[in-house]
């Protein structure tokens, strides 16, 4: 199969990136030379001097479409909003810290021209990473693998390429708690890696604090694995066979005037069950919160303003 490219969308999400933002432009204009491509910028909430230079970049380049939300809605909800404006016959995600090369593109463009409906790149090496977040992130990989109902490549992350078929079915999925790389490999259809090698942040530092990384790998969890609820239950029972267990056995002692009562044990078992039914009460809080904020049906993002927008924009 040869697919004929009509038009690339770009899609990169901006948060106080005034630092870095001419430099990602210029980047990928280089990459993309001689390939018809949009570049969809989604300011999400920027409070420095970001939309101030995306409005000049909008100006001088017809090719560049700006999308403001109107605050901060984080990264996955950010990323969703330019794809949601994307036309693009394929679409390929990157973050704008310039970490992802854009120059990886046109390869990825390739594995899709031949037939693959998704192309996702694989950090073969990441520059520029503390080893708290390298090991944190291999843990996460690790426990999502075990956990998740889908297969998430180790080392992969969001910069991946999309035909227009999983595209659609991807942005059917309008549930708040995102987890996009996970939502990609989900859809299914035709998938290939590509290896790179991920260079140190370009200027400014990361957005993605610990909370924040906690709050994600939570929400990537939650999204695509129910066994924590079956985890919670599983050791309830656990509990409360082990405790049926135990009723002859203290009845035996006490016949055969063995038995010494313990106030300190009584009080370690009452506190371990407590706390194993407070983290088993939490953990399905954590389920019904997300519920919560499902059933309320709020749009995803709101836009304040969109520059060199050629349409009418989709719904949110």
């Amino acid at each position: 199969m040869d697919r004929t490219l009509r038009l690339l969308s770009v899609v990169a999400p901006v948060y106080d990136e005034d630092a870095l933002v001419e430099a990602f432009h210029a980047r990928v204009c280089g990459a993309l030379e001689g390939i018809p491509f949009e570049l969809i910028l989604v300011d999400d909430g920027s409070s420095d001097r970001t939309p101030e230079l995306l409005t000049q970049i909008a100006a001088r380049d017809p090719r560049v479409r700006v999308i403001t939300l109107s605050r901060n809605f984080g990264h996955q909800t950010a990323l969703t909003a330019g794809l949601d404006h994307a036309r693009g016959d394929a679409v390929a995600m990157i973050d704008a810290d310039l970490q992802d090369p854009p120059e990886l593109i046109p390869q990825m463009l390739e594995h899709w021209r031949t037939g693959t409906d998704v192309v996702y790149a694989v950090r073969r090496r990441r520059d520029g990473e503390t080893r708290f977040k390298l090991t944190t992130a291999r843990w996460f990989y690790r426990l999502f693998s075990t956990l998740a109902e889908v297969e998430l490549e180790p080392d992969s992350g969001d910069f991946r390429l999309l035909d227009r078929a999983p595209l659609d079915a991807l942005l059917s999925m309008r549930e708040r708690n995102r987890f996009l790389r996970g939502m990609t490999v989900w859809v299914g259809y035709t998938q290939t890696a590509v290896p790179y090698e991920r260079d140190a942040r370009h200027a400014g530092e990361t957005k993605y604090t610990l909370r924040k990384m906690l709050t994600f790998s939570l929400d990537a969890i939650s999204s695509f694995s129910h066994r924590p609820l079956q985890l919670a239950t599983l050791v309830g029972f656990l509990c409360a066979a082990f405790a049926f267990v135990l009723i002859p056995a203290v009845i035996a002692l006490r016949i055969a005037g063995s038995y010494l009562p313990g106030f300190g044990t009584i009080t370690i078992a009452v506190l371990l069950l407590g706390g194993i039914q407070l983290m088993a009460i939490g953990l399905i809080g954590e389920y019904v919160g997300r519920i919560y904020d499902e059933v309320k049906r709020r749009p995803l993002y709101l836009v304040r303003t969109r520059l060199n927008e050629p349409g009418e924009p989709p719904g949110v």
